[in-house]
């Protein structure tokens, strides 16, 4: 390769190749030359292969989320105290986000009341429940199926705390079934943010095909389905042979 990688461990040679290929490859001779570029500190020269995103297969994961709340900094500390935070009791598939010890009751238009209702973090700039249609039912609220965080028009709900009440106007929804994925999963899928995509769950004699799925993509963002919880009964989710989202 050249008198200026004669000091070089073999180990550190195979770590940039490595990242070379990984970054797009290339042919023999440019390979080597992007070597000796950045043993030199200088940056490599893009391959004519190169992308910006690789399609990449990942394990498909499909999660029932059930009744859940989220909430401002505002709303928590009128519920549970002044200066009070909310505390992790576990870690949700997604790297960042936690279900809290902290729950609260949640009263309907007919009085008709959940008792302890769990609370995921982080906060959020509005608060917002998501119910399943089971749910909504028997609370008497009819909540219209929204992406998260589109509010606008939605009905409200009275949350009870142990050191007081929030009465919010707006932000009960069913929330739209949607698949969250990073820019990878979503160039080998071949879809976008804000795309349709559906879901064949087979699971016995409750086989079922979802449509309408929302794609949500994020950088840094695993390959994750959310259903309510009437759906992931309705497929018998636990006990699925195969599950295969679809364009």
């Amino acid at each position: 390769m050249g008198s200026s990688l004669r000091n070089v461990s073999r180990e550190t040679v195979e770590a940039i190749v490595r990242q070379i290929l990984r970054d797009g490859g290339g042919s023999p001779d440019s390979v080597a030359a992007n070597v000796a570029a950045v043993l030199a500190g200088k940056t490599p020269a893009p391959s004519a292969n190169a992308t910006t995103v690789k399609p990449r297969k990942s394990e498909l994961v499909v999660s029932i989320s059930a009744r859940h709340i989220h909430l401002t900094d505002a709303d928590v500390e009128t519920l549970f105290g002044k200066g009070k935070t909310l505390t992790k009791m576990k870690d949700l598939y997604q790297d960042g986000f936690y279900a809290a010890n902290e729950t609260v009751m949640l009263i309907g238009p007919r009085k008709r009341m959940l008792p302890s209702v769990r609370i995921l973090g982080p906060t959020r700039k509005e608060s917002q429940v998501e119910l399943s249609y089971t749910d909504a039912i028997s609370l008497g609220i009819d909540p219209p199926v929204r992406e998260s965080g589109k509010l606008d028009g939605t009905p409200g709900c009275v949350l009870v705390g142990p050191a007081g009440v929030v009465e919010l106007k707006k932000g009960v929804i069913r929330a739209a079934r949607h698949v969250h994925m990073g820019p990878e999963d979503a160039a080998y899928y071949g879809v976008k943010d804000k795309d349709m995509m559906k879901l064949r769950v087979e699971s016995g004699v409750c086989s079922v095909v979802f449509e309408d799925v929302l794609v949500r993509v994020g950088k840094g963002i695993k390959l994750e389905v959310h259903l309510d919880t009437d759906e992931g009964n309705a497929v018998d989710l636990e006990h699925a042979q195969k599950i295969e989202l679809i364009k």
